[in-house]
């Protein structure tokens, strides 16, 4: 009888311990989503919200070589020394990627290197740079320009100023030899950011392998892969840590006076270009946008979905994931602005 009571104490004991963990689990990973509200200064002025700081982001309907480099020349930008072309190679089976015929031009007048990382998830073909190589061949990039994997022989690491999870960034070793970054991103969703833009691009894609396991952990962990880390990872945490991981990649290149970004917005799934099989498309193609701003453009590009008839989908998965708050976190730690202009470009 003894015994039986000990066991039973035993099991109450361990069921206590569980239970006491996964409500610990539970607050630590709960996070409130953020409604979207637009930032927009003629929304902002119709509802009365007041503005001070804002950024210019340009806007063409023209989703053609042509427009591409029409609104790259509008941003009145002149390049200098060795320039690299940030953009993701997407993931075998995924058609969503950018189309090379259609960066081709603007890649080619600048005598751009197109540069990535290697990735840090499981079941991924470009884990090693080998198969990376591979892909971004399939995909048709280097039939375009000479492709730089710049985590191949490491990383180098790059302060981060102004950071709340992370004091220093892991990038791909080979960032070191361009002296400009044009991002061109493909705007689209994302199964663990909401969305995935310009800010994206920046961190997650120039972080090395180790470097995006440290993105994704809040800085709490560096080894392959990023699965097990992201579930024990608060979301805010993470996105958070996109955003300051993006700002030291701006601060890095001459506080922001040596890159750009232009985003893409069309085949826009609610998934990533890193994902092998992605849902459908459901909404329309709606054009290109760029700014020197990347908080701007995202912001911009997030309305953009928001004033979509046909973008409930995304506009889910943006909220679901509250992915909003890398624009609230990445505005508070000085990167630059949510308000922002949006002129167009054509006509």
């Amino acid at each position: 009888m003894k015994k039986g009571i000990k066991v039973l104490i035993g099991f109450g004991i361990a069921a206590g311990v569980i239970a006491a963990a996964a409500i610990a689990y539970s607050i630590h990973m709960h996070y409130d989503i953020q409604p979207h509200v637009s930032y927009n200064i003629e929304d902002m002025a119709v509802e009365d919200r007041e503005y001070g700081d804002h950024s210019q982001v340009l806007m063409t309907t023209d989703l053609s070589p042509e427009g591409l480099m029409r609104i790259y020349e509008a941003l009145g930008v002149n390049p200098q020394g060795n320039v690299a072309i940030k953009l993701s190679t997407g993931e075998a089976g995924n058609p969503n990627y950018l189309d090379p015929d259609l960066i081709k031009d603007l890649v080619q007048s600048v005598d751009g290197t197109i540069i990535e990382c290697n990735t840090a998830y499981s079941g991924s073909q470009r884990l090693e740079t080998a198969m990376h190589r591979q892909v971004a061949a399939e995909h048709g990039f280097t039939s375009i320009a000479d492709v730089d994997i710049m985590d191949e022989d490491g990383y180098m690491v790059i302060p981060v100023n102004g950071g709340v999870h992370l004091t220093e960034n892991w990038v791909g070793k080979n960032l070191a030899c361009y002296d400009y970054i044009i991002t061109l991103s493909h705007f689209k969703g994302h199964p663990m950011g909401g969305f995935g833009g310009a800010l994206k691009n920046i961190s997650i894609g120039i972080a090395s392998s180790e470097g995006k396991v440290r993105i994704h952990s809040g800085g709490v962990f560096h080894n392959p892969p990023i699965d097990i880390p992201s579930l024990l990872t608060n979301q805010d945490v993470f996105t958070d840590s996109m955003a300051e991981a993006a700002k030291s990649v701006c601060d890095y290149e001459n506080n922001g006076e040596n890159i750009i970004f232009i985003s893409i917005m069309n085949n826009m799934s609610v998934d990533c270009d890193c994902v092998s099989t992605p849902a459908p498309v459901t909404m329309g193609d709606i054009g290109i946008l760029a700014s020197t701003d990347p908080v701007a453009l995202d912001q911009a590009c997030v309305d953009l979905v928001f004033a979509s008839a046909d973008g409930h989908d995304l506009q889910e998965r943006i909220l679901e994931k509250n992915g909003l708050n890398i624009l609230r976190h990445a505005e508070e730690i000085g990167l630059g602005n949510r308000a922002y202009e949006l002129v167009s470009i054509d006509g």
